[in-house]
């Protein structure tokens, strides 16, 4: 496929601390990539990058084959970026949000009265469009947002951290939209920590890290990796787990992790299938271990995080300077 996004080492420093450290990308037009890693990785200000908000220091950036720095204005004219903090303005209803947008876009009265009416049509907005955006939820301040930031249909969109904080309803209402869009043939550059998102919406994921991409691939392709299938035990006192460790190791299961409840116990399977489920069950009430869960799993993206970054994706490292996210997210008119 065509490249949509095309970015060659490019370095950006803030002070003493390189944010971006020669980092590579290629984004397939007319799909999702998905970007992962902990804060501080870079994320952000790639994406600020490529919207033209950031000028990088080193290297060379592209979108749709635009330079990002000698052609910005055109740049602009092609993206729509929705930042990690909804822009809207509470004490203006969500129609007149929308309206102030498409003004700042310069777009003609009667074009933009369709175009607001059919984005609040879209975003199941209609209801509460005359209302002020500060009687809205969380989650309906973010589907106003993204409204905001497809005013001109635009080709490239850039959604940075696009449902964080959202109830899993609202998460998922933002997840329909951008399947819709990329349906349409929009392509889509999300950063994201949450492994779920990426694994739903992303046709491909590169794991950033310390400025750079550092495993990039299909969800499968990263989950093959990290290696087979994982043994799952949840027992049913955490006192036991050593006198686990010592049954499962007996069977070739060496490397036990934690899991994410105290009773939780993973360990890597020497093979797949039932029968391996069978023998940890066996193994496990011979050495009198309770057992309230026990099953056999692929690993998960989060296995992934956490073996190239040496990170859970709850435990974010601090950002350097100059990674927080500034409160301006629909975009820059052109």
């Amino acid at each position: 496929m065509d490249a949509a996004i095309q970015v060659e080492g490019v370095v950006k420093r803030f002070g003493p601390t390189r944010a971006l450290d020669g980092l590579d990308l290629v984004a397939a037009e007319g799909r999702v990539l998905g970007l992962l890693g902990p804060n501080g990785a870079g994320k952000t200000t790639i994406v600020r990058v490529l919207a033209t908000l950031l000028e990088p220091d080193e290297g060379r950036a592209s979108v749709l084959g635009l330079d990002v720095v000698s052609q910005a204005r055109a740049v602009r004219r092609e993206i729509g970026l929705a930042g990690q903090f909804a822009a809207v303005d509470e004490l203006l209803t969500g129609r007149e949000n929308l309206r102030l947008f498409a003004g700042l876009f310069r777009m003609g009265g009667r074009e933009a009265r369709g175009r607001v009416d059919e984005l609040l049509e879209r975003f199941d907005l209609l209801d509460a469009a005359d209302r002020p955006a500060k009687t809205y939820s969380g989650g309906m301040r973010r589907r106003l947002d993204l409204a905001s930031s497809l005013l001109t249909s635009p080709r490239i969109l850039f959604l940075d951290e696009p449902t964080t904080g959202l109830d899993p309803r609202s998460r998922n209402q933002i997840w329909a939209v951008v399947r819709e869009l990329v349906e349409e043939g929009t392509t889509v550059l999300l950063t994201t920590q949450y492994l779920e998102e990426a694994d739903h919406l992303a046709h491909r994921v590169a794991v950033v890290d310390q400025g750079r991409v550092i495993a990039e691939g299909t969800g499968d392709e990263l989950k093959d990796q990290v290696g087979g299938a994982m043994v799952h035990v949840r027992l049913s006192d955490a006192g036991e787990r050593d006198a686990a460790v010592v049954a499962l190791g007996r069977l070739g299961c060496a490397g036990a992790q934690p899991g994410d409840v105290g009773t939780d116990l993973i360990v890597p399977a020497p093979h797949d299938g039932v029968g391996m489920v069978a023998e940890a069950a066996a193994a496990l009430r011979e050495a009198g271990v309770g057992v309230s869960d026990l099953g056999l799993r692929r690993p998960t993206l989060d296995d992934v995080f956490l073996e190239l970054t040496g990170q859970k994706t709850d435990e974010p490292a601090s950002p350097p300077e100059g990674e927080e996210e500034p409160e301006a997210a629909a975009g820059a008119p052109a």
